[in-house]
């Protein structure tokens, strides 16, 4: 459905101006919105990158290597780091492709709609100025018609009394007359005038003036589509990169292998050494001293202390009771 402001809305001159100040508003609104979602997903893509270094290990340990969870976060942490860099390509497209554009058109709309309300204003301007002519030129005729008409009276009462009073009378009224006539003239000629240019005015200038004004609204309006359509098509160019991260993330989760990695600290952790045998029963009932037997956990304890003064874990150090004769 097709409309046109110049035609309908001919006498909304003040609300159209109220109209597309809102609009250019609502347009520096949606602007400063974009580059506060900018500058939400730099500090977004700051604060995952700075995680992702916190988190990375510092240096090279033999055990970040080994076991595949490990392996599994090291990779995650990577994969962060990449999604950073395209959230942070996100901000500076959003900045670059829709701010800096649109500040850019905002100023160039207003210096626009300043001229056609300008415009509209002279325009507007003239026609009250013609209108002011005419009602001055028809209080001047109605004026002058009446002053020729009280004139006339005069005349016609004054040559029945007094023929020599009555020429001059007759003169002011013909004078009277006269000028009622220039009036009259002057009058339709002001009256033409209006409404040649009454019509051109609503035929003319407010169509031209205010279909200017309506194609200028509609490509703010198209700017504010193209702006929102921008904005997701820049979201929607780095999803791929963050999904592929993504999908590395859910590798990397699928790599870990709970009985490899325990497998990898029996490797790491393993003596070799068997474990100890029983501890036999030593008989202090007796007044003779028996010898430890060589099988004994006294014995491997003898032996390891020549090389070592490490325990087995969880066995307390025995006390050697001194022998007391009763």
């Amino acid at each position: 459905m097709s409309c046109n402001w110049g035609a309908e809305l001919w006498d909304q001159f003040d609300n159209l101006e109220k109209h597309t100040s809102w609009g250019i508003d609502f347009l520096e609104r949606y602007t400063k919105f974009v580059k506060e979602r900018a500058d939400i997903e730099l500090s977004y893509s700051k604060q995952i990158r700075s995680l992702s270094k916190k988190y990375h290990p510092k240096r090279s340990r033999e055990d970040e290597s080994r076991y595949t969870w490990c392996l599994a976060f090291a990779a995650t942490l990577r994969q962060l780091n990449e999604v950073a860099i395209q959230r942070e390509e996100l901000a500076e497209n959003l900045n670059r492709q829709i701010v800096c554009e649109l500040t850019r058109y905002i100023q160039e709309l207003k210096t626009e709609r300043k001229t056609h309300f300008q415009d509209g204003r002279r325009a507007q301007q003239h026609i009250e100025s013609s209108w002011k002519q005419l009602e001055s030129s028809k209080r001047r005729f109605e004026r002058d018609c009446k002053e020729a008409e009280r004139a006339q009276h005069v005349s016609d009462r004054v040559d029945l009394d007094n023929k020599t009073d009555g020429e001059k009378a007759r003169q002011t009224a013909q004078q009277k007359k006269q000028a009622a006539e220039e009036s009259r003239k002057e009058y339709v000629t002001s009256l033409n005038q209006f409404n040649q240019d009454q019509h051109q005015h609503y035929h003319t200038l407010v169509p031209v003036i205010y279909q200017r004004i309506q194609d200028m609204e509609e490509r703010r309006i198209e700017r504010i589509g193209e702006a929102m359509r921008l904005s997701a098509e820049a979201e929607r160019k780095v999803l791929p990169v963050v999904k592929r991260s993504l999908d590395a993330m859910m590798d990397a989760a699928e790599s870990i292998q709970p009985r490899m990695d325990t497998r990898q600290v029996v490797e790491v952790y393993k003596s070799g050494f068997d474990p100890p045998g029983d501890v036999e029963f030593e008989d202090y009932s007796t007044t003779m001293r028996r010898s430890i037997s060589e099988s004994s956990y006294l014995d491997n304890r003898t032996e390891g202390r020549r090389h070592s003064r490490k325990l087995w874990p969880f066995i307390r150090k025995n006390k050697v009771h001194k022998y007391t004769p009763v």
